[in-house]
C-alpha cells in the first residue's frame, strides 16, 4: 500500500535511528507532524522559537555523532532556523533541517510567506533541494541525510505542505543510512617526510582541535616521546585536556599565556584536527604543519611547510615508530613551569571575597568541582566562554558544546535543551550571559513544559560583558552594553522552576550544591562582579594604549580607581 510522502519521510528517519524532531508546528508542517505523533520511536520537541530547535537540534548531533533533526514551518518559520543552523554547519554537527514550503501552485507568485528555502540555507548546508514531486521520494530525503552524516554538516529538505500528502511511487531506493568512518592517513612518503621535520626539530608544540576526538591516548603517546607541550583551541579542551601531563593552556583571546608562549617559541608547529582563526597567535618563526580530515582546510589560517589529510589518531598512530625518542626535556618542563605559574595566578582569582561583588572565576571553579565527572557544560559566548575555558576541568566524561565557530550569543540555554534530551540521565549544566539568556527566554518555557532537568546559571553582570571590554580595548568607554535585569530567580519562580538568587560569595557554594541535588530544572541567578576584566594572553601596545585612555577617561569621569584595580589584578597572563 502507497504511503504519502510525509508518512514516508517520518518512517525513513525512525529507521535512521533518529529519537526526536525540534521544531514549531505549522499548518505547512501539518502532514509530517500528524506522522510523527503516531511514531512509536520519534518525539515531537515543541519550542517556543525555531532558532532554540536549531540550536537543541545541532547540540544532540555534536553530543552523539548521529543524525539529528530539527523543522520549520514555510516562511518565517524556516527562516528562524538559519542561525542555529550557521552554527551546527560550522560546529560539523549531522542535522536535517525540513524547511516548510507554501502551498506548490503558488510558488513563483509572492504568495503570503513566501521565500526560497534553497537560496536561504545554501550558505549553511552541504546539501539543500526541494521535493516537488512525489517520484522524488525517497531519493532525495536519503542523499539529504547521508550528506549530513557522511560530511558531519547541515542538509536541508523543502517540502510544501500539499505535496507532503500525497503518494509516493516508489521505495526501491530506500536504503539504511551508512556511518562508515574509514582509517584515513597520509601515504608512506608524506609520513617520512613529517617524522623529518619532527626529528630535525629542537622544540615542538602540537596545536590541537576538535579532530583530536578519540585521539586521547596516540596523542598522548606521541607527545611523550617526542617530549612535546600540548596546546588546545577551545574546541579541543574537552578532548585533549583530561589527565594529560604535557596540557599547557589553550592560546588564543580567551587563552592564557602559557599557551601564547608555548607555540610563539617553538621552531616547529604541528595543528591537529583545529581550525584555529586568529593569525595573531599563530608562531613568527616557526616552521608550521598542519593535519586536518579536511584537505580543503589547509593553508588557510597561516603559511605552512607541510599540510597533510587524515585522522588524527590514525596519522600519529602511523607516524609514531618514525619519530626518534626525545630525551631533552628542557623547552617542555618550561612550558609546563609558565602554565602551573599561569593556573596558580588563575585560581588566585578564583577565591571568595567577603564583602565583595562574586568574582566570576570563583563561581565557575565552584560549579566545576561541584558537577559530575560526566556533566554535559553548555557556554554562551563572551565572557562565559572565557571562564569555562580557564576554569572548568575536563574531566574524561566531560563534554563542553558552545557556539565556539560561529559565536552566536544566545546559544547555551537551547543546546542544554537539546544535551539533555539527548542524554537524560547525565547532569547538564548552562552557563549563560544574562544578555544570552535573556535573548531566547521564551525557550525556558520550554524547560518548563518538559520539566527537563537542566541547570541554568546566569552570570548577571547587568552588561554585554565581552561587548564592554572590547569597547575598552579601543579606549572607548563603553556605551548601550548595560542591560537592566529583572530578578531572574524570581521569574523562575513564577514560571513555575525553582530559582535562587546569589549576591555574596560566602552563598555560592551552598546555592550551587542545592542546585545540582534538585531533581528538576534549577535558575541559578548570580550577581557577578561587572568590573571583572578577561585579560587576553598577548596584548599589544594599542591595546594597551586603549585601556590607558579609557582609564584616564574613567579616572576624569570619578569612577577610575575600581577599574584600575581591577585591570591591575587581572592582569595576570603577562
Amino acid at each position: 500500500m502507497a504511503k504519502t510522502v510525509a508518512a514516508s519521510l517520518v518512517e525513513i528517519l525512525e529507521h535512521a535511528g533518529v529519537k526526536h524532531v525540534h521544531g514549531v508546528v505549522g499548518d505547512s508542517l501539518n502532514g509530517i507532524v500528524d506522522e510523527i505523533k503516531n511514531s512509536k520511536t520519534i518525539k515531537w520537541i515543541h519550542y517556543r522559537h525555531e532558532e532554540a530547535a536549531a540550536f537543541a537540534a545541532g547540540a544532540e548531533a555534536q553530543l552523539t555523532g548521529k543524525l539529528a533533526v530539527c523543522a520549520g514551518s514555510c516562511g518565517p518559520g524556516n527562516m528562524h532556523l538559519i542561525n542555529g543552523l550557521y552554527d551546527a554547519h560550522k560546529s560539523n554537527a549531522p542535522v536535517l533541517a525540513i524547511a516548510a514550503q507554501i502551498p506548490s501552485e503558488q510558488i513563483g507568485t509572492s504568495y503570503f510567506q513566501e521565500t526560497r528555502p534553497e537560496s536561504l540555507f545554501r550558505e549553511c548546508s552541504y546539501y539543500c533541494e526541494t521535493i516537488a514531486s512525489p517520484k522524488q521520494m525517497p531519493r532525495i530525503l536519503q542523499i539529504a541525510m547521508q550528506t549530513a552524516i557522511g560530511q558531519s554538516g547541515v542538509a536541508v529538505i523543502s517540502l510544501s505542505g500539499d505535496i507532503a500528502n500525497l503518494k509516493t511511487e516508489n521505495e526501491e531506493l530506500e536504503h539504511t543510512i551508512f556511518t562508515t568512518r574509514p582509517a584515513v592517513r597520509p601515504g608512506d612518503e608524506e609520513l617520512q617526510k613529517l617524522a623529518q621535520l619532527i626529528n630535525e626539530a629542537k622544540k615542538v608544540t602540537l596545536l590541537c582541535g576538535a579532530g583530536c576526538a578519540g585521539a586521547h591516548d596516540a596523542l598522548l603517546a606521541f607527545a611523550g616521546k617526542i617530549k612535546s607541550p600540548i596546546v588546545h583551541a577551545l574546541r579541543g579542551k574537552e578532548h585533549v585536556q583530561y589527565d594529560n601531563p604535557y596540557d599547557v593552556g589553550m592560546t588564543g583571546l580567551i587563552g592564557i599565556s602559557s599557551g601564547y608562549h608555548a607555540i610563539e617559541e617553538s621552531d616547529l608547529l604541528i595543528m591537529l584536527g583545529t581550525d584555529f582563526p586568529y593569525k595573531e597567535f599563530y608562531p613568527a618563526k616557526s616552521k608550521v604543519v598542519q593535519l586536518d580530515i579536511r584537505p580543503e582546510r589547509l593553508g588557510r589560517r597561516c603559511r605552512i611547510d607541510l599540510g597533510l589529510t587524515g585522522d588524527v589518531k590514525e596519522t600519529l598512530k602511523a607516524v609514531l615508530p618514525f619519530v626518534e625518542e626525545v630525551t631533552n626535556t628542557s623547552f617542555l618542563e618550561k612550558c609546563q613551569e609558565r602554565y602551573q605559574d599561569n593556573r596558580k595566578n588563575l585560581m588566585e582569582h578564583a577565591k571568595p571575597v567577603k564583602g565583595k561583588a562574586i568574582h566570576p572565576e570563583y563561581l565557575t571553579r565552584i560549579i566545576s568541582e561541584q558537577a559530575a565527572a560526566d556533566a554535559i557544560f553548555t557556554v554562551d559566548v563572551g565572557t562565559p566562554s572565557v571562564w569555562a575555558a580557564r576554569y572548568i576541568d575536563m574531566k574524561a566524561g566531560r563534554r563542553l558544546v558552545g557556539s565556539f565557530n560561529h559565536g552566536s550569543m544566545a546559544s547555551a540555554m537551547p543546546q542544554a535543551i537539546g544535551a539533555k534530551l539527548a542524554y537524560p540521565d547525565r547532569q547538564v549544566i548552562s552557563l549563560s550571559g544574562d544578555g544570552g539568556f535573556a535573548m531566547l527566554m521564551g525557550d525556558f518555557l520550554t524547560i518548563f513544559q518538559y520539566d527537563l532537568p537542566v541547570k541554568i546559571v546566569i552570570y548577571n553582570n547587568s552588561s554585554l560583558g565581552f561587548v564592554a571590554m572590547e569597547m575598552k580595548v579601543v579606549g572607548m568607554p563603553p556605551y548601550a552594553t548595560d542591560l537592566k535585569n529583572p530578578n531572574f530567580a524570581k521569574m523562575a519562580e513564577a514560571i513555575g522552576i525553582k530559582g535562587i538568587r546569589v549576591e555574596e560569595s560566602e552563598d555560592v557554594e551552598a546555592a550551587i550544591a542545592e542546585a545540582l541535588a534538585h531533581p528538576g530544572p534549577v535558575l541559578v541567578d548570580v550577581v557577578v562582579n561587572q568590573a571583572e576584566l578577561s585579560m587576553p594572553p598577548k596584548i599589544d601596545f594599542e591595546q594597551a594604549k586603549g585601556f590607558g585612555i579609557y582609564m584616564l577617561k574613567q579616572t576624569l569621569l570619578g569612577d577610575g580607581k575600581e577599574v584600575w584595580d581591577t585591570l591591575s589584578s587581572n592582569f595576570l597572563n603577562k
